[in-house]
């Protein structure tokens, strides 16, 4: 039993690739990130290598695994209990456990390992049921953005970067990439735009809905529900047989908004920060 470590996309993928698709649901966020570096390349996400590790457990198999892109934390998936102290021994002296991403249990196994944690955010996996479209649906319709939308879109997603505690800096990239994909799913009413949701790429047959934004002067009409509505709706017809999303469990909105369309909680996660 034992993890290795490596900065290298391919050679990750070559160990650890079948263990991730495997359980593409539970492992959406890190199929998602190492599928952007083996197409952008391994800086990314930032200048600093990434730290990629798979954990074997007794009988040979990929048990668990490992993404950091610096600057941001460590996502664990999949880590059975029994990998958590050889990490720590590992890896824990060093930057690459400083911010970690994990399932509660092995979150409360590291912070029991490591003290200094403080719990940075704390936000649940839903996976979508039978779509139920909000009825009576809010004034207006849903479009697929545009090129011409690139302004509108920036500014959006830096408000949902300011609103979920994240960098502003890959704005533009995701707006200019999926809106050549035809990610992004518009709300407009009134003929102008009021609410966003994006898609992710298909990996593993998920798709996971993003950057759901409703700016705060069209709050409360409706309109975040039904944008996401219709972004996956455009996923099922794109083929995906997984729709997933994350919410922001400090967000009563957001965990009231999604089921009541049809989405059913999976699993928790907390966001973990060593340090002040």
């Amino acid at each position: 039993m034992t993890w290795t470590f490596t900065d290298d996309v391919d050679v990750f993928l070559a160990s650890a690739g079948a263990s991730l698709a495997a359980r593409p649901v539970e492992h959406t966020v890190a199929l998602s990130v190492t599928e952007r570096l083996k197409r952008s390349g391994a800086h990314h996400y930032g200048a600093g290598d990434p730290v990629l590790g798979w954990w074997r457990g007794a009988d040979g198999a990929v048990a668990g695994t490992l993404v950091r892109t610096p600057p941001h934390g460590a996502l664990l998936t999949a880590v059975p209990p029994d990998a958590v102290e050889p990490l720590v021994a590992e890896r824990g002296a060093g930057p690459d456990l400083d911010g970690v991403n994990a399932d509660r249990d092995t979150a409360a196994l590291l912070a029991a390992l490591l003290p200094g944690y403080r719990t940075v955010q704390e936000q649940r996996l839903y996976r979508l049921g039978a779509l139920r479209p909000p009825s009576p649906a809010p004034e207006g319709r849903a479009r697929a953005a545009t090129r011409a939308d690139r302004a509108l879109l920036v500014e959006w997603m830096h408000g949902f970067a300011d609103a979920t505690g994240q960098a502003r800096s890959s704005a533009k990239w995701l707006v200019d990439e999926g809106t050549e994909r035809g990610a992004f799913t518009l709300w407009e009413s009134g003929g102008a735009p009021v609410a966003l949701a994006g898609r992710t790429r298909m990996l593993a047959g998920t798709v996971r809905v993003t950057s759901v934004y409703t700016p705060p002067e069209f709050r409360g009409r409706g309109y975040a529900a039904a944008v996401t509505a219709e972004a996956s709706r455009a996923a099922l017809e794109a083929g995906a047989a997984e729709v997933l999303l994350f919410a922001d469990l400090a967000n009563p909105t957001s965990n009231g908004v999604y089921p009541r369309i049809g989405y059913e909680p999976v699993a928790d996660r907390v966001q973990l920060r060593r340090g002040a």
